[in-house]
């Protein structure tokens, strides 16, 4: 989501600190009436007190045309986006947004549903689950995973008796060890769809005991997690087949960036590695893969622009 994308401004109705860290904004039109609407799994552009954009998912029921809800979680490592807008943006504020936008879409059609969800990962698959409840739709399976309880959103709503049965709720105390062994539900796919939101090394390790899944059956949400930071990038080098050009790609950019600005129009769309849009052929050097769109066969002869890097000089793309 481009910084530049047309906005329309909407107030702070309410504010609340929801679990450690996590504090929950509702936003309502300036003079009432509804907002444009949404699907499961949409997100925002957020405009934040210090000017920087930011995309964070829909928590709510996308029936509620009136207002928006997001839970944003306060990022202290962060570039600064969430601070600014938990410690600055108060009840009342006027805040600048974009139209929603999806590139996590519940599909219809499957037998079931099989929900992943890793801390403030819970944000779009709850609004996927209270649309899925609404409807009556699909029976579906909720696996949530935090630290600890504290740092759990929405808390007490997951574990209310209506979840019982449809909800598993698991602590790890940040112990690698105690973490939840979901190859048994991972194993037989049973046409089921899966969807996936949390921390990157869940959402891997979610990839692997997935490999045996359809692609088309396994979705994944991520708001850049795959972007490391600039000080951990290499420069490298990139060369057009087709045209024979190059282009060098610094070490606070991407291949699609480079690319854009030296005037190509590629298609892209989530710009974080998990819808696959930005999939390209590549011809020749060897790709850091920082995806999880692309299979591991995948992976010899594709690479994801908008966020895959090389651990060679030069990669060779076929544009």
């Amino acid at each position: 989501m481009a910084d530049e994308a047309q906005t329309v401004q909407v107030r702070i109705t309410d504010k609340r600190l929801i679990a450690e860290d996590i504090c929950m904004f509702e936003l309502q039109p300036l003079a009432g009436g509804e907002l444009p609407p949404f699907t499961p799994g949409a997100h925002l552009g957020v405009r934040v007190p210090n000017g920087e954009t930011r995309k964070y998912s829909l928590c709510n029921d996308p029936a509620e045309t009136e207002r928006y809800v997001i839970a944003v979680k306060k990022e202290h490592g962060g570039r600064g986006g969430s601070v600014s807008l938990i410690e600055q943006a108060q009840i009342g504020d006027e805040i600048a947004i974009t139209a929603p936008r999806n590139d996590f879409e519940l599909k219809p059609g499957p037998a079931s549903y099989i929900f992943i969800a890793g801390g403030i990962g819970i944000t779009p698959i709850r609004a996927m689950i209270q649309h899925l409840l609404a409807t009556r739709a699909k029976p579906f399976k909720l696996y949530y995973f935090t630290r600890t309880p504290e740092m759990m959103a929405f808390r007490e709503e997951f574990s209310g008796p209506e979840f019982r049965g449809k909800v598993v709720i698991h602590h790890d105390g940040g112990d690698p060890d105690k973490a939840y062994d979901l190859w048994p539900v991972l194993e037989e796919p049973k046409g089921a769809h899966l969807y996936c939101c949390g921390p990157r090394g869940l959402m891997e390790a979610v990839r692997d005991m997935t490999g045996h899944w359809s692609s088309s059956a396994v979705h994944f949400e991520d708001f850049g997690a795959a972007k490391a930071r600039p000080e951990d990038n290499t420069p490298f080098t990139v060369k057009l087949a087709r045209s024979g050009e190059s282009f060098d790609v610094p070490v606070d950019k991407s291949i699609l960036e480079v690319l854009r600005e030296a005037g190509k129009a590629l298609p892209s769309s989530c710009e974080s590695g998990t819808c696959g849009t930005c999939r390209t052929k590549l011809v020749s050097g060897e790709a850091d893969h920082r995806d999880l769109a692309l299979s591991e066969h995948e992976k010899a002869r594709n690479i994801m622009i908008c966020v895959s890097r090389a651990k060679s000089s030069e990669l060779v793309l076929d544009l």
